[in-house]
């Protein structure tokens, strides 16, 4: 057997062994998807790869080179045709409603709003066409040495507000991730928007390895300053530091503790889904798959221990 052959039955080997493995995994109880684009932009690729490792779910982010958000119904439509096909369910949408700096008090900043919002309605129809009834949304961004305010994050907890009056008349729930370099990076500021925003159609992505960007230890100290049955979402992955900044890092090749999270998770009483959402990239092989293969494998060993 050539070098190449052999390195082409070295790796169907280890796909069909990790198959295998899933399908005897308890995912029951977890339900693990991928966003799809983390494997390829392509619905079908994704779908197939989903299918072919025995997952269920998906959030959906970009597709076919576009965010879902500025893609035709549809695409949206079609979309939604191959992941049924392949009995892939979407657990959550991906979009970018306010994921931007926090609009000025003006008449531009207005009309950057109005934008926003016809983003929300927009969002709303394409959720629905996927067959899911929750949004990954943010609460705006801090720009270029911007601090934050008290006065701003009255002002977001006012416009997040009407966000979830929206979502409510809309039959959705929005669930705010915790984004580094966001007004809300932390779960202690995700704790603090909960506080402040008691519409049940709002809870959060909790994005553990986002809140280590903001300085926090994620897990315990940021996961239990928040009410867990306000956690919607969950985004996994791992991370470490180097030279003083976190990277991501190959699920179990980093320092976050994603089995004692999960087990918290289940513990208060999560049963929502969680999404392999790896970042990582191989210096090696740069691809998204590629990636996406090896951080599912070691979150696979999690799964074993949770």
């Amino acid at each position: 057997m050539n070098l190449h052959s052999r390195r082409e039955w070295l790796g169907a080997s280890a796909l069909a062994l990790l198959a295998r493995r899933l399908r005897a995994m308890p995912l029951a109880d977890i339900k693990l998807g991928i966003t799809t684009d983390e494997i390829e932009e392509d619905v079908n690729v994704a779908a197939k790869f989903l299918a072919d490792h025995n997952l269920k779910w998906a959030e959906v982010r970009n597709i076919w080179g576009k965010y879902n958000t500025d893609q035709p119904m549809d695409k949206i439509r079609e979309a939604r045709g191959i992941l049924d096909e392949r009995g892939v369910k979407v657990s959550i949408e991906g979009t970018g409603f306010f994921k931007v700096p926090l609009p000025a008090e003006t008449p531009d900043g207005q009309k950057r709003l109005d934008q926003q919002w016809a983003l929300l309605d927009g969002s709303f129809e394409r959720a629905k066409a996927f067959g899911t009834n929750k949004l990954r949304i943010f609460t705006f961004m801090l720009g270029r040495n911007e601090q934050p305010t008290p006065q701003g994050y009255e002002r977001i907890y006012e416009l997040t507000r009407e966000a979830a009056r929206r979502a409510k008349r809309a039959g959705c729930l929005l669930a705010v991730e915790t984004i580094g370099g966001g007004w809300v990076g932390t779960g202690a500021q995700a704790a603090d928007l909960l506080r402040q925003v008691k519409e049940d159609s709002l809870g959060i992505t909790w994005d553990p390895n986002n809140a280590a960007q903001g300085g926090e230890i994620p897990f315990p100290d940021g996961y239990r300053k928040m009410d867990p049955a306000r956690i919607f979402h969950v985004h996994l992955r791992d991370f470490k530091h180097e030279n003083g900044k976190v990277v991501w890092a190959a699920v179990g090749q980093g320092e976050f503790d994603n089995v004692a999270q999960i087990r918290a998770l289940l513990k208060d009483g999560y049963k929502g889904t969680f999404t392999l959402e790896t970042h990582w990239r191989d210096p090696q092989d740069k691809t998204p798959m590629h990636a996406t293969e090896i951080s599912l494998a070691g979150m696979l060993k999690v799964i074993e221990k949770v």
